[in-house]
């Protein structure tokens, strides 16, 4: 019983002292802040793990009724959002297919996201700075607006950050599928098989390709003729390299020639390309570093080199008299 004592004593000094109970409501805050990050790292990562993609495929991808629940509360709230102009509305379905986000009510899903932390992030913000007592309600409304812009803000930046990372881990990699469907259409593979072959192949290292190639594959066995998938792989990924494979292979198909021998020109160009692209890097490197070298590193080579000279000239002129 005394430790329970000792605790209710501790607890009452707290409760009595409003510095040490403002440090604790800030001790709280942080670790709850910590706590909510560290579940939407691990909520985010698995949404992206390739294994757990491969497993609700096999098992079929059920859709508990909470997430139904959730998705149709989002699409409801997108639509008082949603924006009128086709041009603004067609951008952002074009984002969102760039990230992967494919489904028939994503639009309405995004804004519905954008309307609920626009509403949220205010209520959170005042929540927090009144019921901690951290800043007066005058001073609370600012920061609370600000909070509301922002939330309402974050979501395309966020969207159209996640939309160029995920094309740029499908030009990272074009160039070792195409090599693989090299080697399978001069192995006797054709167009189909090949796509298949090299989706299956690349699982591993490149998933996101894997499942543009793999949609190609099962758009091509519903019956779609192979001009209106590899368009439609054009449209979801929005990259000119693959664009470009694409017009190369309906212009081979459409002449007749080699798929084997186009595809081999193709490769050879793209490796060129990547070159390029590596040679433009390096050559960015010099701009790159002239900030940090003379924001950081030449104030103390200076005081290094100017720093001894300067004292000695303080110490003879200091040991000087002028008319005195």
């Amino acid at each position: 019983m005394e430790w329970m004592t000792q605790s209710a004593s501790w607890l009452d000094a707290i409760l009595t002292d409003p510095d040490k109970l403002r440090m604790g409501l800030v001790v709280l805050l942080g670790f709850s802040g910590f706590t909510i990050t560290l579940a939407l790292y691990f909520f985010v990562s698995g949404l992206f793990d390739p294994l757990k993609k491969r497993v609700l495929s096999i098992k079929g991808g059920a859709v508990t009724p909470g997430k139904a629940a959730t998705g149709t509360l989002l699409k409801s709230m997108g639509g008082l959002l949603l924006p009128k102009v086709d041009a603004k509305r067609k951008h952002v379905e074009t984002l969102l297919r760039h990230s992967n986000f494919r489904s028939a009510g994503a639009i309405q899903s995004f804004y519905g996201f954008k309307l609920a932390l626009m509403v949220l992030a205010p209520a959170v913000v005042l929540a927090v700075g009144l019921g901690a007592n951290l800043v007066p309600l005058a001073n609370a409304i600012p920061f609370a607006l600000g909070a509301g812009v922002l939330g309402f803000l974050a979501p395309d930046v966020v969207l159209a950050r996640i939309a160029r990372r995920r094309q740029a881990r499908l030009r990272r990699g074009l160039p070792d599928a195409l090599d693989l469907l090299v080697v399978c259409s001069e192995a006797g593979l054709g167009l189909n098989a090949g796509i298949q072959r090299v989706g299956d192949e690349i699982a591993i290292n490149h998933p996101d390709l894997s499942d543009e190639l793999q949609l190609v594959t099962m758009q091509a066995r519903a019956g779609m003729d192979n001009r209106g998938a590899l368009q439609d792989l054009v449209a979801r990924t929005g990259l000119e390299d693959i664009q470009a494979l694409v017009a190369t292979l309906l212009q081979s198909m459409r002449f007749g020639t080699s798929i084997a021998e186009t595809l081999r020109i193709y490769s050879e160009e793209l490796r060129d390309k990547r070159l390029q692209r590596a040679q433009e890097k390096a050559a960015r490197v010099a701009t790159l570093m002239l900030f940090p070298l003379v924001i950081c590193i030449m104030p103390s080579f200076l005081l290094v080199i100017l720093g001894p000279a300067l004292l000695g000239a303080y110490r003879a002129f200091s040991g000087l008299s002028f008319g005195g």
